[in-house]
C-alpha cells in the first residue's frame, strides 16, 4: 500500500514577544525575524542597547520548536523545503495576527529587520502583504528565490534597504556573496546599502544600534 498524504485546516496558537513599552515617546516600532536555532525573546537581546524609551521591538516566533545539542537547549526554525508553501502561509497569517494585535501607527518610524532564516519571512511577508517600511534590514540571509522586483514596487522611494553580512560569514562564499548582493540591487535598485562589516555569522549590534542614531 502507497502512504497517502492529507491536509487539513486547524486553530493554532503561537507566542511572540515585545521589548520596552510602547507609548507616546516611542518613535521607532521594529518587526524583527529571528534566525533558526532562537527563540523570540533570546533574540530580543541584540536590541537592549536601544533607548528604551524611543524603541518598541516586535519579535514573533518562529512556530517549529527542537532541541539544539549537546546542551538540549531550545531552538526554533520558519520553514524547510517541506511543504514550504503551506508553511509559508501559515507563517503570513500569523504576522497578520501579530500586527492586528499591535496596531501599529501609520505615522511611526518603522523598520522590518529579518536575520539568517528570519530574511526569507521577513521579506516573504512584505511582498505578500504589501506591508510598507521606512527600513528594511537584510543581514546575513538570502533572498527568496521567487522574489521578483515587482513584489516591491508598492514600497515608497523613501525606504531604504540595507544589506548586512559579515565577510568572515561561515555560510557565505564570495560566489553567494555575489549572488546575494546581485539579487538586492535587481530588487531594490538603487535604494540598497550594501554593508560589509569584519565578522562571522552574527547580529552585528553596532550596526543595529547605527540604525537609529
Amino acid at each position: 500500500m502507497i502512504p497517502q498524504e492529507k491536509e487539513i485546516t486547524y486553530r493554532a496558537t503561537n507566542s511572540y514577544s515585545t521589548l520596552n513599552t510602547f507609548n507616546e515617546r516611542t518613535k521607532t516600532i521594529w518587526l524583527v525575524c529571528h534566525g533558526m536555532g532562537y527563540l523570540s525573546r533570546y533574540f530580543l537581546r541584540y536590541f537592549d542597547e536601544l533607548n528604551a524609551e524611543e524603541n518598541y521591538i516586535i519579535a514573533p516566533q518562529a512556530p517549529s520548536k527542537f532541541y539544539i545539542q549537546p546542551k538540549m537547549h531550545v531552538g526554533a526554525n520558519w520553514l524547510t523545503k517541506v511543504d514550504t508553501e503551506a508553511g509559508t502561509e501559515n507563517i503570513m497569517n500569523y504576522f497578520d495576527a501579530v500586527l492586528e494585535a499591535e496596531q501599529i501607527p501609520e505615522n511611526i518610524n518603522f523598520i522590518v529587520l529579518g536575520y539568517s532564516q528570519g530574511v526569507s519571512v521577513a521579506l516573504r511577508y512584505l511582498a505578500k502583504r504589501q506591508l510598507r517600511c521606512n527600513q528594511l534590514v537584510i543581514h546575513s540571509g538570502g533572498i527568496p528565490k521567487e522574489l521578483t522586483p515587482k513584489n516591491f514596487e508598492y514600497l515608497p522611494k523613501e525606504t531604504a534597504v540595507k544589506l548586512i553580512y559579515g565577510t568572515e560569514d561561515e555560510y557565505l562564499d564570495e560566489a553567494r556573496i555575489q549572488h546575494e548582493t546581485a539579487r538586492a540591487k535587481a530588487l531594490f535598485h538603487s535604494r540598497v546599502s550594501i554593508i560589509p562589516f569584519k565578522g562571522k555569522h552574527v547580529v552585528n549590534v553596532d550596526l543595529i544600534n547605527a540604525l537609529v542614531s
